[in-house]
Order: C-alpha cells, then structure tokens, then sequence
C-alpha cells in the first residue's frame, strides 16, 4: 500500500469510526443523535460558555444564517441558553443548559463504553496500539485545526455564497 492510500485508508476509518459510534451509541442512549452541525455548536459554546452567534459562525466556518437556525432550534429544544450581552444588548451569548451537559455526558459516558466494550474484543497488542496512537491523533486533530478554510476570492468571510464582483463606475 502506498504512503497516498495509507492516508486514504486512514481518513476512511476513522470517518466509518465516527458514524458508526454516532449511531451506536445513539441507539445505546435510546434516542437519535442530534445533527452534526447542533453537536458541533454545543461542543464549540461548552467550550466557549458566552460566545456569540457571529463567533460561533467564524469559529464552524459557516453562514450566520445557519447558525441562527442552529442556536434558535437547539434553544427551542431546551439545549441552549441565549443571553443578551449586558455591553451591546445587540449580541446574544450562548451557552449550554443543564440539560445538554447531562445529555453530554450521557452520550459521552455511553460512548466510552462501546469503545471499551469493542476494543476488549481486540488481541491485547491492537488494543495497546490503538490506545498509544491517541496522543498522535490529537496531534493530527491540532494540526488539521490550525489549518483554517482559507476563504476563496469573492467570498465574505463565513459566507458559503460567493459575492458577486463588484462592477467598474
């Protein structure tokens, strides 16, 4: 196998890796996962309690449209607070409710164990590998965060729509 399809092979798997766990453990907490793009938010707001939509649009590279969707959806489901910013009452600031760390949490602690539950099946040497590569792919997962979508010529930043050049006067 060639260095180029070891590095297909790996985006495969853990692709494979992450919706099967989704699913799994979606079925094992006895509800559907919610969409990708809510569970980025919340993990993105968890980890930034206050953030505001337009940062959360930067930081997930996506419209502000859609994450007001997002927010307006996750807040009616009872998974997210939005406050006003006492200094610019114009800006709501988000972050997780009680519900959606126990619902977190949950998901989290039922995940780990499928992983635990999966890996037990393994000979004690994968299991060890699989369990030392950890740290790497953190390291991979840094470096793939610091390589931000640059935006392409004629797009606003954030925006997935491309903006019509501007004609000469």
């Amino acid at each position: 196998m060639t260095a180029n399809e070891q590095v297909a092979r790996v985006g495969a798997v853990v692709g494979e890796l992450h919706r099967l766990l989704r699913r799994r453990t979606g079925a094992r907490v006895g509800r559907d996962p919610l969409p990708e793009a809510q569970v980025e938010l919340l993990l993105l707001v968890r980890e930034t309690p206050g953030i505001s939509g337009k940062e959360v649009a930067r930081r997930l590279c996506t419209a502000p449209n859609t994450v007001s969707t997002l927010v307006r959806d996750l807040a009616d489901a009872g998974l997210l607070a939005r406050d006003r910013d006492p200094g610019d009452r114009r800006v709501l600031r988000l972050r997780v409710t009680e519900a959606a760390r126990a619902r977190m949490a949950d998901y989290e602690t039922n995940r780990a164990a499928l992983l635990d539950e999966a890996l037990a099946e393994l000979d004690p040497a994968a299991r060890a590998a699989i369990l030392a590569a950890a740290p790497h792919l953190d390291a991979l997962l840094g470096a793939l965060r610091g390589h931000a979508r640059p935006e392409p010529p004629g797009r606003a930043p954030g925006n997935p729509v491309a903006v019509p050049p501007a004609r000469p006067t």
